[in-house]
């Protein structure tokens, strides 16, 4: 079995990405923080992926990812001038699992680098690498989406995860702007009152968190 740490990533494969804090340790621990993270993924996630779900926590956060073509990760590069090879995507440092990696490093450099100023510490903050499963099939990527947003309600943080503000769930079932994919995600589960309707069931995943 592939390691979850070591699970290639690959162009046009949707993953489920989740991560927590050193020892475990709070990562979020304001509402600044949290939209600062988010601000983050926007920035560098969004050129690389589509976002389908998501959802933070105060010691960790789950990502549900689809990973851009090559031709889309090969104009990436040439817009970055990283491009010196032919087929530069596809092996060595310009590869779906470098240009991915680079850019997640990114989100955990610039962030454990504010809140560490904000919060008078020092060292890592986020453990290194990242988890990564990646998905499968359908049902395997419907049951990660209802997993990722019941994951307040399983760890207690809240009575009805529906009502928690850090994940893509209210997000997906309004009209705001959002760069999340909320039409393909409501299309993977035919319409907005099935996606409603799926969330009351329980999900478990062979998740750490």
């Amino acid at each position: 079995m592939t390691d979850i740490r070591t699970t290639p990533i690959e162009a046009d494969c949707f993953y489920h990405i989740y991560n927590r804090g050193i020892n475990g340790e709070n990562i979020f621990k304001s509402d600044q923080n949290y939209l600062f993270f988010l601000n983050k993924v926007s920035d560098f996630l969004i050129p690389v992926c589509n976002v389908y779900a998501y959802c933070l926590l105060p010691n960790h956060f789950h990502l549900l990812v689809k990973i851009k073509s090559d031709f889309e990760l090969d104009s990436l590069v040439k817009v970055q001038n990283l491009d010196k090879a032919t087929n530069a995507t596809k092996i060595g440092l310009h590869s779906p699992q470098n240009i991915f990696s680079k850019q997640f490093a990114r989100i955990f450099n610039s962030y454990s680098q504010a809140f560490n100023k904000e919060n008078k510490r020092h060292g890592a903050l986020i453990e290194s690498p990242f988890k990564r499963k990646l998905i499968t099939s359908d049902e395997y990527l419907i049951n990660t989406i209802i997993y990722i947003h019941q994951n307040p309600q399983n760890h207690f943080l809240t009575p009805e995860f529906s009502k928690y503000i850090f994940s893509s769930y209210q997000t997906i079932l309004s009209n705001s702007k959002t760069l999340l994919k909320r039409e393909e995600v409501i299309e993977l589960f035919d319409n907005r009152e099935n996606f409603i309707l799926s969330h009351k069931k329980d999900i478990e995943l062979d998740c750490e968190f």
